[in-house]
């Protein structure tokens, strides 16, 4: 019988990189200011409209630290009217093979370098933090969270990890509001049953800071929500498709408990989409009493995206997942929505 074989290379525990590269006081104001905002949205105890902006997966810190600067000034900008977080996705899950993100493969070159990843992801938390810019990032793999967690002023559930025990075992302990979405089906009723999940205690194995295994007991996370994202069934940002989530949460007594996924199935995967969908979210939102927590968009300095070649550099601030919008574009539509919600 044949066997299979792994090669295992030791990674530095999460406690030693974070040594390495601490939390400054600045980075952790800036991190707690976002969760507080967030979970003030969610309890509707803050009006404001939550836009979550940002690469649909970072490639390259040099151009997200530049995307996070401009971010930064709408948010001194706009900060009245909208709460803007940015996305900071570097795992991506593959529906069958392809690049996995800037912590598996750094080098998007097959090396997959994880200890460079892990610290070169950390240190673009952390400049973003810096700027005052609160971050938003999927956790994919669960041990990667005891590395970034703590630099994350919310985080995300993808479509295809919705339904994973470990993953909402995971999000019943995670700092920060959790958001949760429905499944690549366009069903909603999984990521109900996910975030009920989520927001129990549960008694599970992970591992420790100093890398050790563990027994982890969580308390459940009260700020677990829903990101409807669309699927296979077609879009389902339209009023209908949001009152039926709404009406499933209702049990949760969460005022404010959907976001919405402007890209994915909601835009059919065209990213011209993309602003329609924002709008409707918008008009939307206007309405007495919404459920609705706010938006989230994949922009990036360059519209579009590209395709990874061996041997050449990628063009810089354009995305190497899925395509994006530019950031031009963004800008206006923030600033349009700043200007309905006065």
């Amino acid at each position: 019988m044949s066997q299979v074989r792994e090669i295992a290379s030791h990674l530095p525990t999460p406690a030693a990189l974070a040594a390495r590269l601490p939390r400054s006081p600045r980075a952790a104001a800036t991190v707690e200011r976002g969760r507080g905002a967030l979970r003030d949205a969610l309890h509707g105890k803050d009006p404001r409209f939550v836009a979550i902006v940002g690469p649909c997966s970072i490639h390259e810190p040099a151009s997200a630290l530049e995307y996070a600067r401009r971010l930064a000034r709408l948010r001194d900008e706009l900060g009245g009217t909208l709460t803007l977080i940015m996305r900071t996705y570097f795992e991506k899950p593959r529906s069958a093979l392809g690049w996995k993100g800037l912590i598996n493969d750094p080098e998007l070159d097959g090396s997959c370098d994880l200890a460079a990843g892990l610290e070169r992801a950390r240190e673009t938390l952390l400049a973003l933090n810096e700027l005052g810019v609160p971050c938003a990032s999927e956790l994919l793999d669960p041990i990667v969270r005891h590395y970034t967690g703590d630099l994350l002023a919310w985080a995300c559930i993808g479509a295809r990890t919705s339904e994973s025990q470990i993953h909402r075992e995971m999000a019943s302990g995670l700092p920060c509001p959790v958001g949760i979405k429905n499944p690549t089906s366009g069903e909603i009723g999984p990521a109900v049953d996910a975030i009920v999940a989520a927001r129990g205690c549960h008694r599970h194995l992970g591992i420790s800071p100093d890398g050790g295994f563990s027994r982890i007991e969580t308390p459940g996370n009260p700020d677990a929500h829903l990101v409807l994202r669309g699927g296979a069934n077609g879009p389902n940002f339209g009023p209908d498709g949001v009152a039926r989530a709404a009406e499933s949460l209702a049990p949760l007594a969460l005022p404010r408990p959907v976001l919405v996924d402007c890209s994915h199935g909601n835009s059919r995967k065209d990213p011209r989409r993309q602003p329609a969908v924002f709008r409707a979210v918008l008009e939307q939102f206007g309405a007495p009493g919404t459920p609705l927590l706010g938006a989230m968009l994949e922009s990036h300095l360059r519209e579009g995206r590209q395709e990874l070649a061996p041997g050449r550099s990628p063009a810089y601030g354009v995305s190497i997942t899925d395509a994006c919008l530019g950031w031009e574009e963004t800008e206006s539509l923030l600033r349009e929505a700043a200007g309905r919600l006065v």
